[in-house]
């Protein structure tokens, strides 16, 4: 494919190739950016910016809403190139395709709800004859930094909510999954998007993200990665408005009360979704020690019944990692848990970029494995003696993106959901949970700003006050 600048679908001279991750076959090329197309890009979304500020909301509605509609139209082109290039299993990229198409309707909508205020200037003293209110307006240029993991819902989260706020864009997919952000790309074109609006660039993420990042002509910056870029980013930014959307190290607590036999359902199902590579998967369960073996008992044959080969095949439920050397990380990380004293429940083996789903019990928190981010289909299982050391224990990372507990004890469920360090907390359910409207982001090293299109526009837009002076 070609890449998207300055209004025209170019070519380099240098590609990309894009690979499948089951068998290493090349589904298709991209063109390497360079310093001077990302010069172009900030150029040319100036100029977009100005076209995007003269549409009015119900412009901007009307564009994404079509847009909406051109999507669902080609959903099932759509989820098998994001599964060539992703590795995700069909059913899951079908899914990511339906949310997407949800994520780019709700931006449409709230692009006729961006409102102001009226300000209570006569509640201070000494104020009379004055109305003051509030305007919300576009930042100007946004650059919008994907991830490879989701590589169409995510640039939807920030492409959707940058337009409907007014706001040209600059999009930089993930070098491994480009091909179904340029699919969209085209979508927006033909729904009648103004040809300078959006730039579509595809390359190093050295050369582009950086030299886009660092540039003051970009006003907003939304990324989704790890937390070491994103602090670069931060480093190099300068004076503009960032999303950091980063990592995390998600806890799922099970107190003695809680439904085993739901517990692990819903433990399987949000660890191992997407082979592990979720921001919010379930990485580690701080299970009560009463309960631990019986439910290290149910989940075992769950999870060895997970169907895992090609994702392209109907009957997989698990795909390969994105890249081999990624599933090669996730086995040498289970390894030196085993070495520190952990015990491989079932799973462990890798072939190629397949890893096969694991459950390790034994766990404890000076294990790596229990600290950083995994981003791999394992769990591991540590105990805990009461809900104090649960509550601390899932506290006892860097990251505060998602958090669940299992219990019937609402008294005890409140106390997690006040006590707990995280940008969003799950009763009864766990930490991978989203729906697209929602408010979603991390504390503490898990990054900064929300998304979900309505907030999300807000930390896309300006907030102008404006003073009416009368005699």
């Amino acid at each position: 494919m070609k890449f998207y600048l300055n209004g025209i679908w170019q070519q380099r001279d240098k590609r990309i190739d894009v690979l499948n991750p089951f068998d290493g076959q090349v589904v298709d090329t991209v063109p390497k950016a360079t310093e001077q197309d990302v010069g172009d890009a900030i150029v040319s979304a100036e100029k977009g910016a100005e076209d995007m500020k003269a549409l009015s909301g119900y412009d901007r509605y009307e564009i994404l809403n079509r847009a909406t509609a051109l999507l669902r139209e080609r959903s099932e082109d759509l989820a098998h190139t994001l599964s060539s290039e992703e590795g995700k299993v069909l059913r899951e990229a079908r899914l990511e395709v339906d949310r997407a198409s949800q994520t780019l309707e709700i931006s449409s909508e709230e692009a006729k709800r961006l409102t102001g205020e009226v300000l209570p200037l006569d509640g201070s003293k000494d104020v009379r004859n004055r109305f003051g209110f509030t305007l919300r307006v576009p930042c100007g240029v946004v650059a919008a930094i994907a991830p490879f993991n989701f590589p169409l819902n995510l640039v939807c989260h920030k492409v959707g909510p940058a337009l409907a706020g007014g706001n040209s864009v600059i999009l930089k997919p993930a070098s491994d999954t480009p091909l179904v952000a340029l699919k969209l790309v085209e979508i927006l074109l033909e729904a009648g998007l103004p040809p300078l609006a959006l730039s579509c660039i595809t390359g190093s993420g050295k050369t582009i993200g950086e030299g886009i990042c660092s540039d003051s002509r970009v006003r907003k910056i939304s990324f989704t990665g790890s937390k070491e870029v994103g602090e670069r980013i931060c480093n190099i930014a300068g004076i503009k408005k960032v999303t950091m959307e980063l990592g995390s190290n998600c806890p799922l607590v099970v107190l003695p009360d809680a439904d085993l036999e739901q517990v692990a359902d819903i433990a399987v199902a949000s660890a191992y979704a997407n082979a592990g590579q979720v921001c919010i998967s379930t990485q580690r369960m701080i299970v009560m020690d009463s309960v631990r073996d019986e439910l290290i008992n149910i989940m075992k044959p769950k999870i060895e019944s997970l169907s895992v080969g090609n994702q392209l095949d109907e009957t997989s439920g698990i795909g390969p990692m994105v890249r081999e050397s990624d599933a090669v990380r996730v086995e040498n990380w289970i390894q030196d848990a085993v070495s520190d004293g952990a015990s491989i429940v079932c799973g462990g083996k890798r072939e190629g970029a397949v890893m096969q789903p694991t459950l390790l019990d034994g766990a404890t928190h000076s294990m790596r494995i229990c600290r950083e981010e995994l981003f791999g289909p394992a769990v591991s299982v540590v105990k805990a003696i009461n809900v104090d050391e649960a509550i601390r224990l899932a506290n006892d990372t860097e990251f505060g993106l998602g958090a669940g507990v299992f219990t019937k004890d609402i008294d005890k469920a409140m106390r997690f959901a006040r006590e707990v360090d995280s940008g969003n907390i799950h009763i009864n359910w766990g930490p991978l949970w989203r729906v697209d409207a929602m408010p979603y982001g991390g504390l503490k090293g898990s990054g900064t700003g929300k998304e979900g299109p309505k907030y999300a526009i807000e930390e896309m837009t300006e907030l102008k006050t404006v003073v009416i002076h009368s005699k």
